[in-house]
């Protein structure tokens, strides 16, 4: 979209190809020292689709994002939203765009429905009924005080105020952080439905990788402020891979796991067996079910092993990585 001007001056968004990307960068920098923030970041985000920007802590996501909105400006380089300029058309794209941050402050005395109020009449007023069917689904009380809230209830708040308006593109910074596992599902509906309904697009950061593989068409991970991978999700190695271990009822041969295609990393024990799996796991289990499996755990990696995975142990990036841990969801047991 290229824009056109309005009786007071803003440039407003006007009917764009679909080849217009979402988001595009050029050259992106904005440093805050030595390995600090982003440098000369060039990515792409297709209209439509679902998009999963990774990093550990400190690799520029969030530098990232605030320079796409216009609330802090870059040193050199260039950002568009649906091919406004970040900076010249700031009013028009946030318009389009419905924000989560990752830290969400607001006045704690007004109760949710006031602040909700508030923030629709800004954007000049919102279907008050899909407020409400909003908050319904989250299970969000809106006559309580902001201040009163826990912190998972603020998070939705954030998220009432990032859909209610249904914008065209959706920025959500850690979405379901603070959440239960039902209403991080519930979140996971909501952008599914905003994409395939309303047409949206959808561009997350996210610690939680099955998060990533269960939304996501593509992913893109930050380090050190530079774009290091970016593909389909499923074509990312160790995207699609489990830590396996299991207790059997007696000794299994090793040839008997490595055999196995997909596996790799096998240690073998006694009746103690550990593997790390990419793809179906049901040939593991056939191959382990005639020593008498009576313990079988399986988990995610963590998004410090997955960094790990793509690039080595080196680099001091990595190491605010291990922070991602807090948020991988808990083992699954078979």
């Amino acid at each position: 979209m290229t824009g056109q001007v309005s009786a007071n001056g803003d440039r407003r968004p006007t009917p764009d190809s679909k080849d217009t990307p979402a988001i595009r960068t050029r050259g992106l920098t904005k440093s805050y020292g030595e390995r600090r923030g982003v440098f000369d970041l060039d990515l792409e985000v297709r209209q439509g689709e679902i998009f999963g920007f990774l990093g550990p802590n400190g690799a520029g996501k969030t530098v990232t994002i605030r320079v796409l909105l216009d609330l802090i400006r870059p040193q050199r380089g260039r950002a568009e939203v649906f091919g406004l300029d970040s900076r010249r058309d700031a009013v028009a794209i946030h318009r389009a765009v419905g924000y989560l941050p990752g830290e969400l402050a607001l006045e704690p005395r007004l109760t949710g429905r006031q602040i909700l109020t508030y923030l629709g009449n800004l954007r000049g007023g919102v279907e008050w009924s899909f407020v409400e069917q909003l908050a319904g689904r989250l299970e969000l009380n809106l006559e309580q005080r902001f201040g009163e809230y826990s912190r998972g209830n603020k998070q939705k708040v954030g998220l009432v105020q990032a859909f209610m308006h249904r914008p065209r593109l959706l920025v959500l910074d850690e979405p379901t952080g603070g959440l239960d596992p039902l209403h991080q599902e519930t979140v996971m509906e909501l952008v599914r439905e905003a994409r395939d309904e309303g047409g949206s697009t959808v561009f997350f950061s996210s610690h939680i990788l099955s998060e990533v593989q269960s939304l996501c068409e593509r992913v893109g991970f930050i380090r050190e402020g530079r774009l290091a991978q970016l593909g389909p999700v499923d074509e990312l190695p160790g995207m699609n891979s489990y830590t396996v271990e299991a207790e059997l009822g007696r000794p299994v041969p090793p040839e008997t796991i490595f055999s196995i295609e997909g596996v790799s990393n096998v240690k073998v024990e006694g009746s103690s067996v550990s593997c790390t799996l990419r793809g179906d796991m049901a040939p593991l289990i056939q191959a382990l079910s005639p020593y008498e499996p009576h313990r079988l755990v399986s988990r995610e990696p963590s998004l410090s092993e997955l960094f790990l995975h793509l690039y080595g142990a080196s680099g001091d990036g990595d190491r605010d990585a291990g922070d991602g841990e807090q948020y991988v969801r808990p083992s699954k047991e078979v």
